[in-house]
């Protein structure tokens, strides 16, 4: 049993209960908060002031006191059990961060840089170039590919007598010509710098120069073929370029 005033000041915090309302409880019997969270909502209906959505709204709101007190119980309970879980697993997190570590010392270990080809200086100034006029080639389009659907993507070349792209008229997209071409002595050339050779077989090794050519495995080889070659290329140190 608490003084009134206290009470009523408790009382007051309810939302939706006034000075009025609260005096109206304790007079009623309602002389603590105890009574009042076991009090249903037909009982305080029952008091004059307070209608049915008031008493549901004041049930609730002791009842979520309620819950905040239990979750405050239980928090702390589980910061005991997470500060125990958290205390293993920085142990466990401590094993396999060396145990990465390790993997990945061994890794850098066993990685190969790949292998360059012995170019002039002529060359290298021309792959230089071949790079520089491929930044600034366009993407070639079919004439009028965005006016109709059924026109896909691709190149062709523009006819028609009333074509302007055909006459080179302003504004209108690029044509495939002469001048987008890189230079002749590194066409067909890997971006690596490599010549390009397609092999076969085995046999098709034999004449390749691995300080300036590379090879290519068809696409048509087998898969224990394709092991042969490579165990091949890698006791003459060929570059294969798609394993």
């Amino acid at each position: 049993m608490g003084k009134k005033d206290d009470v009523i000041k408790e009382f007051m915090k309810i939302k939706g209960v006034g000075k009025a309302k609260a005096e109206a409880l304790y007079v009623n019997g309602f002389d603590s908060l105890d009574k009042l969270k076991k009090a249903s909502v037909e009982d305080l209906t029952k008091i004059s002031g307070i209608n049915e959505a008031l008493a549901k709204g004041i049930k609730k709101e002791l009842k979520e006191e309620k819950t905040e007190e239990t979750t405050v119980v239980e928090s702390v309970e589980e910061t005991k059990e997470e500060g125990k879980k958290v205390e293993k697993e920085e142990v466990v997190s401590k094993k396999e961060e060396k145990e990465k570590v390790e993997e990945k010392e061994g890794e850098e270990e066993k990685y190969k840089v790949k292998k360059k080809p012995e170019l002039s200086v002529e060359l290298k100034d021309k792959l230089f170039k071949r790079r520089q006029i491929k930044k600034r080639t366009p993407e070639f389009l079919r004439e009028e590919w965005f006016r109709y659907k059924r026109i896909p993507k691709n190149w062709r070349r523009p006819d028609g007598i009333t074509s302007k792209m055909r006459v080179n008229k302003k504004y209108r997209p690029s044509k495939v010509r002469v001048g987008f071409r890189g230079p002749r002595e590194v066409r067909g050339f890997h971006p690596s710098g490599f010549e390009e050779v397609i092999v076969y077989n085995v046999n098709d090794l034999e004449g390749v120069n691995p300080k300036t050519q590379a090879v290519r495995i068809g696409g048509t080889v087998g898969t224990k073929k394709r092991l042969d070659i490579k165990k091949k290329a890698e006791e003459l140190d060929v570059r294969i370029l798609n394993i």
